[in-house]
């Protein structure tokens, strides 16, 4: 098959390419500020995802299977402090690609988040209501439903939780910036009551491959790891993967009682109902262990 990606220089671009071309696929991925050169892309595009024209003109000049999108501004806080830019990426930016794929007639696979929900009512199934707590959770909903509205039978949107892998740039993922901290000194603040069903960018790339070949699959679906954890054991079992002591590696745990701009804006438990995905796919959620063991050290 024939790939677009876009954010392919991010985690799970970055891993779903090298792994599709492993597979004997051609990817053309899209980066912005990356310079470092992605693994597995047969043509790296360098766009500004937020100028549609630019990136209209790169689809129509690449006509391909399945456009891939993994684009995003996916921190809270950065979607706060430039509300514009981040609804140009999240919302603007999918909503512009489904209209593409519906053209076209290719397969759009879209990325979203957990953080559509409230998390006070897990596990999540996809039909259950939304609720979400932040405005980069907001923006998620909106591109869902435009996605959907836009190209409802070349569209699938997979919900994903926190992700967890070895990044290109060696410090985007948790573990890659606990390391970080504790080689600095620093002592991490993690929450003993923040509750994530986290998946490694591997095992959801995988995933994400498997479904683009399932053009009848359509529509709203969830995928993530096989356990919940909290952040707090999540932090003490990356510890754990490096060998470290606690002394080596401290983590303060915290309540989210201690932080009341959590409880307003954080989601308390995020688990997740994979059906019917889990019943459809090969491929199945990894347990924690298996994810870690494949993390390495930046």
């Amino acid at each position: 098959m024939n790939f677009f990606v876009t954010g392919a220089s991010g985690l799970v671009g970055s891993t779903f390419s090298l792994l599709a071309a492993r597979l004997g696929h051609r990817v053309i991925g899209t980066s912005h500020h990356f310079t470092g050169g992605v693994p597995g892309l047969h043509q790296e595009l360098t766009l500004d995802l937020g100028v549609p024209e630019a990136l209209q003109s790169a689809l129509r000049a690449h006509p391909v299977d399945v456009i891939l999108n993994c684009a995003a501004i996916a921190e809270p806080a950065l979607c706060d402090a430039d509300p514009v830019r981040s609804q140009q990426i999240n919302v603007e930016l999918p909503a512009l690609l489904a209209v593409e794929a519906a053209r076209s007639g290719s397969r759009l696979i879209h990325l979203s988040s957990e953080q559509v929900f409230a998390g006070e009512r897990p596990p999540y199934r996809t039909t259950d209501p939304v609720g979400p707590l932040n405005r980069y959770g907001q923006q998620k909903v909106e591109s869902e439903t435009r996605v959907c509205r836009l190209a409802p039978v070349h569209a699938a949107t997979v919900r994903a939780p926190l992700l967890i892998g070895n990044s290109l740039r060696r410090d985007r993922s948790l573990h890659e910036r606990l390391l970080r901290d504790w080689a600095s000194g620093k002592v991490p603040r993690l929450f003993t009551d923040e509750f994530r069903q986290v998946c490694s960018a591997e095992n959801l790339a995988t995933a994400l491959l498997e479904l683009c070949g399932r053009p009848a699959d359509c529509g709203l679906f969830h995928w993530a790891g096989a356990e919940v954890v909290s952040r707090y054991d999540l932090g003490c079992r990356i510890r754990q993967r490096f060998g470290l002591s606690e002394a080596q590696a401290p983590l303060q745990p915290v309540s989210r009682a201690d932080d009341p701009a959590a409880v307003r804006q954080r989601p308390a438990h995020l688990g997740l109902d994979l059906s019917p995905l889990s019943d459809r796919l090969r491929t199945r959620p990894a347990s924690l262990a298996d994810q870690l063991s494949g993390l390495v050290a930046p």
